[in-house]
């Protein structure tokens, strides 16, 4: 088989990265490095279920009346990561790169759009693989450590999406510091995103998930996007039960985010605890839009030997709902499968139950359900209150031992409704297995 164009810069990548080694004589660089090869076979089903308002959605590269009742394809990803060590001194020096590709194994034009491929803008088939090759270079002072390059930020501002085949990475640089014990740094800038399903290193926008019911205002003007998205941040671990945080981001001419989060863990009895986490988000225009929210989240999760129950609450409040850059996750406690319940008012309620069946002998097995209830959004004059749900199920087995040690299996099930939005059935089969290289 013909190696793909990708698949050859992934090679000669490495095969470079290899002969500048020795260049960097220097122990730790070789000895503390690290390599992986991640394998996902996923297939994913989402059957829409409306019948009139909202109407379909459409097929690209077709005419408005031929509508999609469904999104249905199944690919094999690759993503083959390489991380060195630092080299000796005052100033160690690093490279980290991955290297990923996404094939194409069954897909058809009026069925595209999952987000596991990337799509031709112009057919609306997707295309038969797609992929990307990053590198960041990285340089570390006592506790501190800058990277420069494609970064994956988990950061209450910014999650990188990697709910796919294919992770969400940006590019920009980013410092993250631990020189006071329990205290963590972290800021830098973004300039481009690379989304789950796309070879493309574009500008940053708004959340483009059902605007209209946001409230957002102001959005033709800035449909260029932006190029800079600045964050800091700090979170400090008072003792082995209480963590807090401050984070800050914006998006250049589109929003000002301001971020609070408190985690406390309490201890009751033996293999019992009860853990809070509050979440406090004000967010506000930056230029050329009306965004104006307040989002408080909290989530109580009592632990009981092998299982958990949850509980949880949501509630926007302003002039619009939550905003986030686009394709990425939301730091919200009722973001979930399909929904963030972060529309303009909404208010929303979760339950959720997981259980770990190894206290029933079977170690690697898990479970999780959950039920998200969403109501008050103003969905505009005239037009009455919004409401909403969503039930998910994840069932996950990984091998503990044998030939097949490793290898994962996940099941994701879930459906939603909606007064204003899609109505959804979704399944989602996933595969994967990450091999070692050394």
């Amino acid at each position: 088989m013909k190696a793909t164009p990708l698949a050859q810069a992934i090679a000669l990548a490495g095969v470079g990265a290899c002969l500048t080694l020795p260049n960097l004589a220097h122990a730790d660089f070789i000895a503390d490095s690290k390599a992986s090869l991640e394998l996902r076979n996923f297939y994913m089903n989402r059957d829409f279920r409306q019948d009139g308002s909202p109407a379909l959605p459409t097929v690209t590269g077709k005419t408005p009346s031929e509508r999609r009742s469904k999104s249905e394809e199944w690919a094999q990803g690759f993503l083959m990561r390489y991380e060195s060590g630092f080299t000796e001194g005052t100033v160690g020096v690093g490279v980290d790169t991955i290297g990923t590709l996404g094939v194409k194994l069954d897909s058809g034009r009026g069925t595209s759009g999952t987000g596991l491929l990337q799509v031709d803008r112009d057919t609306g088939e997707a295309q038969d693989s797609y992929g990307d090759l990053g590198v960041t270079a990285k340089l570390r002072v006592s506790n501190s450590i800058l990277k420069a390059g494609t970064l994956m930020p988990k950061l209450p501002v910014l999650l990188s999406n990697d709910s796919r085949l294919l992770p969400q990475s940006f590019q920009g640089g980013q410092l993250n510091s631990m020189e006071i014990d329990g205290l963590t740094f972290d800021g830098g800038q973004l300039s481009r995103v690379n989304q789950r399903d796309s070879s493309d290193h574009e500008v940053m926008t708004l959340t483009n998930f059902s605007p209209a019911a946001r409230g957002f205002t102001g959005l033709p003007a800035t449909t260029q996007g932006s190029d800079e998205f600045n964050f800091a941040g700090a979170g400090y671990k008072w003792n082995d039960q209480l963590t807090t945080s401050y984070h800050y981001g914006n998006l250049d001419q589109y929003y000002k985010q301001h971020y609070l989060n408190a985690v406390h863990v309490l201890p009751i009895a033996d293999k019992q605890s009860l853990k809070t986490d509050l979440r406090f988000a004000r967010s506000t225009d930056d230029g050329q839009t009306n965004v104006d929210n307040k989002a408080l989240g909290a989530m109580f999760t009592y632990a009981l030997g092998f299982q958990s129950f949850g509980l949880g609450y949501q509630k926007m409040s302003g002039d619009t709902g939550f905003a986030y850059v686009n394709g990425t996750d939301a730091y919200l406690v009722n973001f979930v499968q399909i929904g963030d319940f972060a529309f303009k008012d909404e208010k929303s309620w979760q339950a959720r139950y997981d259980y770990n069946f190894a206290g029933m002998g079977i170690p690697g097995l898990t479970f999780m359900t959950r039920y998200i209830n969403g109501s008050d959004v103003d969905r505009g004059a005239g037009l009455g209150e919004g409401k909403e749900w969503e039930r998910d199920m994840d069932i996950a087995y990984v091998v503990q031992e044998g030939d097949f040690k490793g290898v994962g299996v996940k099941w994701r099930n879930a459906t939603t409704r909606s007064n204003f939005g899609n109505n959804l059935d979704e399944n989602r089969l996933i595969l994967s297995y990450t091999l070692a290289l050394w």
